[in-house]
């Protein structure tokens, strides 16, 4: 059955478990993330279809289920699933895409490793992508694709179907031209996303990136501007753009430029930290706790979220204040991004071995200052956690935008706590009266720590009010309405042309 919404997107919509030898497909067990938000949408069309790989021994098994019928409580969709091997899965998300693409993406140019890229597979991946999306839309439907490791679909989703309308969405940064341009695919790299009706961002700066890049290549000419709305500019943010471009016309075509920085679901958090579970958790860990002043970290282990950094800013706190030694406890939770990939791991052995000599320096056998976590934490555990933290310490290195500073504020539903964070990840923007610091500089890192945990309660609390109203005004319902109606307007409502949502507009 043809279908009149279809997304685009590598990972499966629901958890695939066997009971006895029997598959099942299952809701996700959070309603929490940017899969149930996508899926919310399925229930405004009348057939919706979704795109996903699922690895299999051989693609030409002709027991695997390529396409699944779906009826769960956001409607009834099809699944179409690609059956890529595990050498496809390792060519083509691994190492192109994590290992080529990711470093450039968050700047990183010495971690970049081009020699064992096979782009003849990554190329076939994304065909197969476009060709089962192609397959599933009904004439003049919309296909909205998710994120860079199908930086090629929009191309040759074009080339089958010229009658779709095509958004693309990037969920990490987009970084400058000088250092897009390290890639040698850049070229088929642009002109793919150049080929889709609306490219979608998180903030400003990574639209004015992407048009470095696209100028790089071709002669775009004056590109309109509009004026960033006051509550997309924090003056501490290295991140924050004061006009956005809002679209780009090349061969004839236009292409919008939609910003809309990814948040969180507001309401389940709310309902979670509220419940009774969360509570008895809450109250658990703060006996635990004690008297001490708790500092929460919580992130993947990878360079790009600054975890060593973090753990030697919290030695020196214990070095230069003898007082609050046996008084303040870092939770350090670092979990593994994919633990199929080694290149992770020395990040983990230097996050245990600043831990473990943190811990020899200034525990004791009753206290150790460091509880390094490297198991995913339940998302009621975690929300109990956030209400427990006095300060949630959130200082990556590169960001695209970072969901669990949005968390941490939408759990404090005490009004209480303290936001340190990185100016280098895309949140910043929007949240400037956190206590912003540059991960970078020692001297700034030392003195957003100490300010934290010195901080008043009225000053506190009256941070957090700001935080509080910022997270809720862009959630995730507002960030998928917005990214939607740029993407059909008839079908879902009017939405803003870029970030600015503003008629004040100058070519650039």
């Amino acid at each position: 059955m043809s279908s009149d919404l279809v997304i685009v997107y590598h990972r499966q919509p629901y958890e695939e478990v066997v009971v006895d030898g029997k598959t099942e497909y299952r809701e996700n067990k959070s309603p929490n993330g940017i899969v149930p938000t996508l899926k919310s949408f399925f229930g405004k069309v009348e057939n919706a279809a979704w795109v996903a790989w699922k690895e299999a021994a051989t693609p030409s098994d002709p027991g695997f289920d390529r396409v699944v019928e779906i009826e769960d409580s956001f409607g009834r969709y099809t699944v179409s699933r690609l059956p890529l091997t595990a050498a496809q899965v390792r060519s083509f998300y691994h190492i192109t895409s994590k290992e080529a693409f990711w470093p450039i993406l968050h700047g990183f140019k010495e971690k970049y490793n081009y020699d064992p890229v096979d782009w003849p597979t990554f190329k076939e991946v994304n065909w197969a992508f476009a060709e089962a999306a192609a397959a599933e839309a009904a004439q003049g439907a919309s296909v909205w694709v998710h994120d860079y490791n199908l930086w090629l679909v929009p191309g040759y989703l074009r080339q089958m179907r010229p009658d779709l309308r095509i958004s693309f969405y990037h969920h990490t940064p987009f970084p400058s031209a000088d250092m897009f341009n390290v890639l040698p695919w850049r070229g088929e790299i642009i002109d793919s996303l150049l080929a889709a009706d609306v490219v979608g961002f998180h903030i400003p700066r990574y639209a004015a990136n992407f048009l470095s890049a696209v100028r790089s290549q071709h002669d775009v000419g004056n590109v309109p501007r509009a004026a960033v709305p006051a509550d997309l500019i924090a003056e501490g943010s290295a991140l924050s753009d004061r006009t956005v471009p809002t679209e780009i016309t090349h061969n004839g075509h236009v292409v919008q430029l939609g910003v809309t920085p990814v948040g969180v679901d507001v309401d389940y958090i709310t309902r979670l930290a509220g419940n009774e579970n969360t509570a008895t958790l809450a109250k658990r860990f703060r006996a635990e706790v004690g008297d001490s002043t708790m500092l929460l970290s919580v992130g993947r282990t990878d360079y790009t979220k600054g975890g060593a950094d973090q753990l030697l800013a919290f030695e020196r706190l214990l070095e230069r204040r003898p007082e609050l030694r046996g008084t303040v406890r870092l939770l350090h939770v670092s979990v593994s991004a994919n633990r199929a990939m080694t290149v992770y791991e020395p990040i983990q052995r230097e996050l245990e071995e600043i831990a473990g000599r943190i811990n020899g320096r200034f525990g004791s056998f009753t206290f150790q200052p460091v509880a390094l976590i490297s198991r995913a934490v339940p998302f009621e555990e975690l929300v109990a956690w956030y209400q427990v933290a006095d300060v949630a310490w959130i200082t990556p290195l590169a960001d695209g935008m970072n969901l669990v500073c949005k968390e941490y504020v939408s759990a404090r539903t005490d009004g209480d706590g303290v936001l340190v964070l990185s100016e280098f990840a895309g949140a910043a923007v929007e949240m400037g009266a956190a206590v912003l610091t540059n991960p970078f500089s020692t001297r700034a890192m030392d003195f957003a720590i100490d300010l934290a945990i010195d901080m008043p309660e009225e000053e506190r609390r009256a941070r957090m009010t700001l935080l509080r109203a910022a997270v809720a005004k862009r959630d995730t319902r507002h960030w998928a309405r917005d990214q939607l109606a740029m993407l059909s307007p008839e079908k879902f409502g009017e939405g803003s042309a870029a970030a600015a949502g503003s008629d004040e507009t100058a070519a650039a």
